[in-house]
């Protein structure tokens, strides 16, 4: 008997133009189960389970193995949710479309190579080799894209300071037209991008991220044509650079990620310009401290977060670790705080963070929606404590006095 509102095996396929046993096999996978099932046994599959269904294809078509798909779709999608990932799925494409250039490049680069020299250049191989290897660097690439974007999303839509943290940063940064300055661990280059329209004409701005994937979405967010800006992949804890290269130096919330802080630290102070600026940002153990607690709540064995980042750079400490590197370092707060009354928004930031929060919340997605729909109702209010450090190498140009409130800590920030 039909099931109203929701088509059988043989329908759902049929739409999909996919065969009925592919639909049983990712049902047995548990990669796409239907959502309701007869006494008798009848599989009935609903829009959502459609929506779901276009994701898988889609991972499966890029490269992606069933385990890789499996943790990287949810069971129930939000229209929110999935436009978020309708719009992750086209970079991912456009990503590979770049990629399968680049390999055919190279394809054909080392076929003239082999007819004009009569010989295999094996350097040109293994180029070719790292340009055909490219399915890993995607599932990272997509996973880091998401992650990015879940989190500006919650902020951008719920904080109460109306200036923004980018737009807040760019402030602190005192750009100057003729200045060159280097960002690393740039993400999405939303820093940039919210603040084009601020940026002199004559400045020159190196983009830097260990993530290729990275690049190239800062790179289509900012513009091929913006002549201003370069990008380069490299290790930020050996810049390829010479010494005092750079007149201001960014990392935000990147430095808590890196495995040797003084080393990368070390090599900033190298590249900047007696009495050049480095502007870093962190937070502090109050940040974002409600949604940790929220998720406890729903189950007690979610931890967000494998390593507590702010004690291994945070405001608390920061000063510490960065003073034996530069002559007059200064905290700075940015005051805001969120007020969340949507589900969706901070469903997609948990979902985002790097903890085993997936392990527990993608099975009882429904339940977990139901729970955080319920907290956001009247307004969930979560603590805001980041802030930024300025740095300079040295004193024997005019004090750098950036705009915000000055924090005053137990070792004098």
């Amino acid at each position: 008997m039909k099931v109203s509102g929701y088509y059988s095996s043989g329908e759902f396929a049929r739409m999909a133009h996919v065969s009925i046993r592919t639909i049983r096999f990712y049902d047995k996978q548990n990669i796409l189960k239907p959502s309701q099932v007869s006494p008798s046994g009848a599989r009935y599959y609903s829009d959502q389970d459609l929506a779901r269904l276009q994701q898988i294809l889609l991972f499966k078509f890029l490269g992606f193995s069933l385990e890789d798909i499996r943790d990287m779709t949810i069971k129930d999608i939000d229209p929110p949710v999935l436009l978020q990932s309708l719009n992750l799925q086209l970079k991912l494409i456009q990503d590979r479309i770049e990629q399968l250039h680049s390999a055919a490049e190279a394809i054909q680069d080392t076929a003239y190579a082999l007819k004009t020299e009569n010989n295999i250049n094996w350097s040109q191989m293994l180029k070719l080799i790292h340009a055909t290897n490219i399915e890993k660097s995607l599932k990272s690439q997509y996973q880091n894209a998401t992650n990015i974007a879940a989190r500006i999303n919650l902020h951008r839509l719920y904080a109460v300071n109306e200036l923004g943290w980018f737009p807040w940063i760019y402030k602190q940064c005192n750009i100057q037209p003729g200045q060159r300055i280097l960002e690393i661990g740039c993400g999405s280059g939303a820093l940039w991008t919210e603040n084009l329209s601020l940026l002199p004409s004559d400045i020159s701005i190196i983009l830097s991220d260990i993530s290729d994937g990275m690049l190239r979405d800062a790179r289509r967010a900012i513009g091929q044509e913006d002549s201003r800006f370069t990008y380069q992949s490299f290790d930020c804890h050996h810049i390829p650079h010479l010494d005092n290269s750079f007149d201001i130096v960014i990392a935000n919330h990147l430095l808590f990620y890196c495995n040797d802080i003084s080393q990368v630290v070390s090599e900033i102070s190298r590249v900047l310009k007696p009495g050049g600026t480095f502007l870093c940002s962190t937070y502090s153990a109050n940040h974002m401290k409600e949604i940790s607690q929220l998720v406890k709540t729903f189950d007690n064995r979610i931890s967000l977060s494998a390593d507590i980042l702010y004690e291994r750079f945070g405001l608390a400490n920061g000063n510490q670790l960065l003073h034996p590197y530069f002559a007059e370092c200064q905290q700075y707060l940015y005051p805001d705080e969120l007020m969340v009354t949507q589900p969706e928004p901070l469903i997609e930031y948990i979902l985002s963070c790097h903890g085993n929060q997936n392990q527990y919340i993608l099975d009882n997605y429904k339940d977990f929606r139901a729970f955080v729909e319920k907290k956001t109702k009247h307004g969930f209010h979560i603590t805001k404590e980041a802030g930024i450090f300025i740095c300079r190498k040295q004193m024997n140009e005019a004090k750098f006095r950036p705009k915000g409130k000055r924090i005053k800590g137990k070792d004098g920030q």
